[in-house]
C-alpha cells in the first residue's frame, strides 16, 4: 500500500494550490518554483495526472480540466494556455492574427492556431487541439507589445483595410476606454499608412473625451 504524503510534502502543497484553483486553470511547472526543486515538482505533477487531478496537455503543461454535462471534458481555453506559456517562458509577447481581433472583440473567429510575435526565440507549443506558435520578429513590431496600441494595430493589420467596417470601428470606440484611444496617437508610426486615419480619429475621439467626461453622446 502507498505511504501517504506528507502534509508538508511538495505534493501535497501542489495538490493544495491546484485543488482551490478554478477548473480551466493552466499550470506549468515554474506555477510551483517556490515549492521546491525542478525535479521534485516534476514527480509530484507526475503523480497528480495519475490520479487524475491534472491533465498532461504536452510537455511542462497541465490543466485542471473543465467537465460539462452534455460535451465532456474540455479543453482550457486559449487565454489560459497563453498566459500560462508567456508565464512558463517569462516571454514578451504580442498578440497578432486572428487571435489579436478575437481579443479586442473584432472577430467571433477562436483560432486553432495562436500566433504571438516575440523578441525571444521562435517555437511551437501544442495543447490538446490547438497550437501556440512564439515567432521571433522585428523590434518595430514589438515596439507596442503589453500596450493597447499594439494589440489594435496587429488586430487590424490581420482583418486588413476592406474588412474594418464602421461597426468594427464603433466597437473600439465603444469598448476601449478614452486614455487608451488617446495614447493610440503616440504609436501612430507603428502602424501601416493605411491605418493610419483610422487611428487618428479614434485617438482625437480619445482626447476629446478625456477633455469633457461628461459630455453624453449625441443620438
Amino acid at each position: 500500500m502507498p505511504r501517504a504524503a506528507s502534509p508538508h510534502s511538495i505534493e501535497t502543497q501542489i495538490a493544495r494550490r491546484v485543488q482551490r484553483s478554478a477548473r480551466g486553470t493552466v499550470f506549468t511547472p515554474a506555477t510551483f518554483t517556490t515549492l521546491g526543486s525542478r525535479a521534485a515538482i516534476d514527480k509530484a505533477l507526475q503523480r497528480l495526472v495519475a490520479q487524475n487531478a491534472l491533465r498532461r496537455l504536452s510537455r511542462g503543461l497541465y490543466d485542471k480540466p473543465r467537465h460539462d454535462e452534455l460535451l465532456g471534458t474540455l479543453w482550457p481555453s486559449v487565454d489560459a494556455v497563453v498566459q500560462a506559456v508567456v508565464g512558463k517562458h517569462k516571454l514578451r509577447v504580442q498578440p497578432t492574427g486572428v487571435y489579436a481581433a478575437n481579443l479586442l472583440g473584432l472577430s467571433e473567429q477562436v483560432p486553432a492556431k495562436v500566433v504571438l510575435l516575440t523578441d525571444g526565440t521562435s517555437r511551437s507549443v501544442r495543447a490538446g487541439p490547438m497550437q501556440i506558435a512564439l515567432k521571433r520578429t522585428s523590434p518595430r513590431n514589438m515596439a507596442a507589445a503589453n500596450r493597447m496600441s499594439g494589440l489594435v494595430i496587429q488586430a487590424l493589420k490581420s482583418l486588413g483595410p476592406k474588412h474594418i467596417t464602421p461597426q468594427r470601428l464603433a466597437h473600439l470606440r465603444k469598448s476601449l476606454p478614452a486614455a487608451e484611444r488617446a495614447r493610440l496617437a503616440t504609436d501612430l508610426n507603428l502602424a501601416p499608412g493605411w491605418m493610419r486615419p483610422m487611428l487618428r480619429a479614434l485617438a482625437r475621439d480619445g482626447l476629446t473625451r478625456q477633455e469633457n467626461p461628461t459630455r453624453k453622446a449625441k443620438r
